[in-house]
C-alpha cells in the first residue's frame, strides 16, 4: 500500500533552518504531484508548497515565498522541503501529500516543527 513517511521536524530557533523529507513507497512516485501542507493548533490545514511530477513547476503559499524551497528526487522517491528564516508562526505539524489526477490522494502521518527561542 502507499506510504508517505515524513522526517526532519524538530525544535529550531527563530531565523533557523530545517529540511523536511518525505519518503514514498507503494506508488509510482514520478506520476504524482507532491505537496507539503501544515496545520497549526486551532487552524485549518493549509498548502505550503507543491511540485509537479517531473519537478518542472512549483508553487508556494505567500507566507513562505522566498524562505521555503520544495524539491524532489524521483530516483529516491523523496520530496523535500527546505525551510529557512523560520518564524514562530511557522510552528505546525507538516504533512506530505501525494496527488495523481485529483483522484489518488494520500497523506503522511505528519512531523512537528516548532520555532521557538
Amino acid at each position: 500500500q502507499v506510504q508517505l513517511v515524513e522526517s526532519g521536524g524538530g525544535l529550531v530557533q527563530p531565523g533557523g533552518s530545517l529540511r523536511l523529507s518525505c519518503a514514498a513507497s507503494g506508488m509510482i512516485f514520478s506520476m504524482y504531484t507532491m505537496g507539503w501542507y501544515r496545520q497549526a493548533p486551532g487552524k485549518q490545514r493549509e498548502l505550503v508548497a507543491a511540485i509537479t511530477s517531473a519537478g518542472g513547476s512549483t508553487n508556494y503559499a505567500d507566507s513562505v515565498k522566498g524562505r521555503f524551497t520544495i524539491s524532489r528526487d524521483n530516483a529516491k522517491n523523496t520530496v523535500y522541503l527546505r525551510m529557512d528564516s523560520l518564524r514562530p508562526e511557522d510552528t505546525a505539524v507538516y504533512y506530505c501529500h501525494a496527488n495523481k489526477q485529483a483522484v489518488y490522494l494520500y497523506w503522511g502521518q505528519g512531523t512537528q516543527v516548532t520555532v521557538s527561542s
